[in-house]
């Protein structure tokens, strides 16, 4: 196959619907961590009282307030979300296993955190917070396996 074609294939792709829609959940996630990045760097104190927002208030509820670990927080966060757009946008099977082995590597250690301190919550806050981490884990698992099974998806 010849540079030019294999571009070609490569290109087609990653814009099947399956692609299409991995590419899609990448970005979402990465807009849910760009959103708590944000706003924990913008304004820690705030993110420590008010998030998730709408009267809940899930990390307050779990420790005293620490400024230095919101920031450092809220920078990870950053960084997940610039890599994961980034996947998104420049699709590859490289970069789509790398970046979501990172973001697993971060999130299962976390979910598994919040799976133990369910008692600190109400059972829709629990419900929501928990369901949350499991969607976007299972978005990115989902968007390595659709590049681990198609072969056109250059590397």
């Amino acid at each position: 196959m010849t540079a030019v074609s294999e571009a070609g294939s490569s290109r087609r792709a990653a814009t099947a619907p399956g692609h299409l829609a991995a590419r899609a959940g990448l970005a979402i996630v990465a807009l849910a961590q760009a959103e708590i990045a944000i706003w924990g760097l913008l304004s820690p104190h705030s993110f420590y009282t008010s998030y998730p927002g709408a009267g809940h208030h899930w990390v307050s509820a779990l420790g005293p307030y620490n400024e230095h670990l919101i920031r450092d927080f809220a920078a990870a966060e950053l960084g997940f979300a610039v890599l994961l757009l980034g996947t998104a946008i420049w699709f590859s099977r490289t970069l789509v296993l790398v970046a979501g082995a990172a973001f697993l590597a971060a999130t299962l250690p976390h979910f598994a955190y919040h799976l133990t301190t369910t008692d600190s919550f109400s059972t829709g806050d629990n419900l929501a917070s928990l369901g949350g981490f499991a969607v976007e884990v299972v978005v990115v698992i989902a968007a390595m396996v659709a590049v681990s099974r198609d072969s056109a998806i250059g590397d």
